[in-house]
């Protein structure tokens, strides 16, 4: 019986990585790499600057992702005021 387990677990942990790769996204359109592209170079990435590379693309997808951020949290659903009242506790006219 040992030795099942031990199986089992040598199976689970080599299976581990594989499930991780599973939930990997879908690849992207040809239009939605055009578009996050040109969504990047509006954010200030000139492709032409050789000598700023790194620098310039991650500044870039740094302030696309912040704008991403600060519109998700428009249209999110946490938040917010709620309307009506909530009490707890016992009923006071028992």
């Amino acid at each position: 019986m040992k030795s099942f387990t031990r199986m089992v677990l040598i199976a689970g942990l080599i299976a581990a990585p594989a499930a991780s790769f599973a939930q990997s996204s879908q690849p992207l359109s040809r239009a939605q790499v055009h578009a996050e592209l040109a969504q990047v170079e509006k954010a200030g990435y000139d492709p032409r600057d050789y000598v700023h590379y790194p620098e310039n693309i991650q500044a870039a997808e740094a302030k696309v992702a912040a704008q991403n951020a600060t519109a998700q949290a428009a249209v999110s659903g946490y938040g917010g005021a709620a309307d009506g009242a909530s009490r707890s506790g016992t009923a006071s006219g028992l």
